[in-house]
């Protein structure tokens, strides 16, 4: 029997269209003779809607933030059974639709924080991806790095900034910010796809970006930025026996950083090397850090964890995500891809480990 899988995208956060792309990716995937695939567009109003034509796809020349998302026009608006272990689809004329597994495609708050994973959680629906914890640590460049320091991995060195202290004592901020050195960025702590970073080169610029940076949320991370050193990426892949692929590197060009516009606007942004020129015992020691990383916040079935390489050889731990991009060219599938896992083999690997954690999970049972 083919298995019939949800794929959720779009979303409520800055990185909706982004998502609409990654879902493309991801159906296209799907082997029609193994799936039987819904498409449910999640609108920017938190809306849920049955879209039997898929995702629109980004036509060639178009960049994300052009691209059409999920409106209020597109498709049957649904609900989800919340009913535990029910796994059916509600939609709007009552009529029920069992699922098999959910594979949520949403990047950002509201989709890769914990949120739907929460969601899906009460209602007993397995899905592909880390867990409610893991998501939620996942989507804070706060927390997690107190958790990497924690557990021993060498992260760079960092402030949290909240919007309140900024507002009552930014003298007191602007000290701390020295004290971290500058060049350094300051970031969203809970939001991806680059959105809202911003290179601060010196003290007088420290206000501006933090004004930007807020605008995103309530918190904000300051990283002393990594002069010198080169940006790899890892993928790691699976549940209790996590394994991590090759290694590949970012080179912007053209860009101080591989920031939104590197990534999704100019086609010539950035250079991705794939596998990353490393020593051997370097890519040793940075598979073994992404799957720590990977241990330390619980997480499951999937994660790109990003590195900086310093120019003395030391390995530093950025961040790690747990719904990374997922289009054709994106970075978590094309590392498996370079470590011999094709795209439609990947996705076949994600949605197993996500039924094979729930039988997990169901197995214990919630009472005495």
């Amino acid at each position: 029997m083919k298995r019939r899988v949800a794929v959720v995208f779009g979303g409520r956060s800055a990185e909706h269209e982004i998502s609409v792309i990654s879902a493309r990716s991801v159906i296209d995937a799907l082997d029609p003779d193994r799936y039987e695939v819904l498409a449910i567009g999640v609108t920017k109003e938190g809306r849920w809607q049955l879209m039997p034509a898929g995702p629109p796809a980004q036509p060639a020349g178009v960049s994300p933030g052009a691209l059409p998302g999920v409106g209020p026009d597109r498709g049957a608006e649904i609900s989800l059974d919340q009913e535990p272990g029910s796994q059916a689809l509600v939609a709007a004329d009552g009529s029920r639709t069992r699922i098999d597994v959910v594979f949520p495609v949403m990047h950002g708050p509201y989709g890769e924080d914990g949120s739907i994973q929460g969601f899906l959680e009460m209602a007993g629906v397995p899905y592909v991806g880390a867990g409610v914890l893991a998501s939620a640590v996942g989507m804070d460049k706060a927390v997690q790095k107190v958790l990497f320091a924690a557990a021993g991995l060498p992260v760079v060195p960092y402030d949290v900034v909240h919007e309140r202290d900024w507002e009552e004592d930014p003298e007191a901020v602007e000290a701390r910010a020295a004290h971290l050195g500058y060049p350094l960025f300051a970031k969203p702590a809970a939001l991806g796809s680059s959105i809202g970073i911003e290179k601060v080169e010196e003290a007088s610029r420290l206000r501006g970006a933090l004004e930007q940076v807020f605008r995103f949320g309530r918190k904000a991370v300051l990283e002393r930025a990594a002069t010198g050193a080169r940006e790899l990426e890892v993928s790691v892949l699976g549940n209790d026996d996590p394994v991590a692929s090759v290694a590949g590197e970012i080179v912007p060009r053209g860009h101080t950083f591989y920031d939104y516009e590197a990534k999704y606007l100019d086609e010539r942004g950035a250079e991705l090397i794939i596998p990353a020129e490393v020593a051997p015992q370097t890519l040793e020691e940075i598979q073994r850090l992404a799957v720590a990383a990977f241990r330390v916040i619980v997480c499951t079935g999937m994660a790109r964890v990003d590195f900086f390489l310093m120019q003395d050889g030391r390995l530093l731990l950025n961040e790690v995500n747990t719904i990374p991009g997922f289009t054709s060219i994106s970075m978590y599938p094309r590392l498996w891809e370079a470590s011999g896992l094709t795209y439609p083999d990947l996705v076949d690997r994600l949605i197993e480990l996500a039924i094979e954690r729930h039988d997990a999970e169901r197995k214990r049972g919630t009472g005495f």
